[in-house]
């Protein structure tokens, strides 16, 4: 497990005004949190194939490739080579659909669970060492639905706990960025309460 601070956080989703509510951008919404929180802002490079902000004074890029999702790879592989930054540097924030919303799973490399972003990440980077934040959005319960699923916005009530559990990432960032993994792991990795229902 890498124990090095994160020098590049790549937020993946799908370019577009029509794809911006989606669940499949749970990526971005947190990098565009995040990028407000250190007072970074985007711009197009084209040499990167996405928007990239540089926080001053933070040593760590923010990109949000404009491939669409299943060539997000190009993107992060461009910049990682850039910057010499290595994959075990890289955070990777993404959908997950085997998680309810409210929840996140922050882990370093494993599996891909069929995410076509991060199949396409391991592929140009070679590796699948890199950090994940997975950012839970639920399951249609039916694996035909789930394409349809992805790329339609949540339900008010699921975009509520998806909010709260990206407010929740961004209180653990600090953690994150002095590569006290352990600590934000535990952080992150506890299910969050869910509240009772009012009788």
């Amino acid at each position: 497990m890498s124990q090095l601070a994160p020098k590049l956080v790549v937020g993946l989703g799908n370019p577009g005004a029509e794809y911006a509510e989606t669940r499949h951008n749970a990526g971005f919404w947190f990098c565009e949190r995040l990028a407000r929180e250190l007072g970074a802002s985007f711009s197009k490079e084209a040499r990167f194939h996405g928007l990239a902000a540089n926080a001053r004074g933070e040593a760590v890029w923010l990109l949000m490739p404009q491939t669409f999702m299943n060539r997000s790879g190009q993107s992060v592989a461009a910049l990682a080579r850039f910057f010499r930054i290595s994959p075990a540097e890289i955070l990777v924030v993404h959908d997950e659909l085997d998680i309810p919303p409210g929840q996140l799973r922050l882990k370093f490399g494993g599996g891909l669970g069929g995410h076509n972003g991060l199949k396409d990440i391991t592929a140009h980077l070679g590796t699948q060492d890199y950090w994940r934040l997975r950012v839970g959005i639920g399951h249609p319960g039916d694996r035909n639905e789930v394409v349809n699923f992805v790329l339609k916005p949540p339900r008010r009530e699921e975009s509520e706990l998806i909010a709260e559990s990206i407010d929740r990432a961004l209180l653990a960032w600090p953690l994150m960025a002095r590569a006290d993994w352990n600590a934000a792991t535990q952080r992150l990795n506890t299910r969050a309460a869910v509240p009772k229902p009012a009788r």
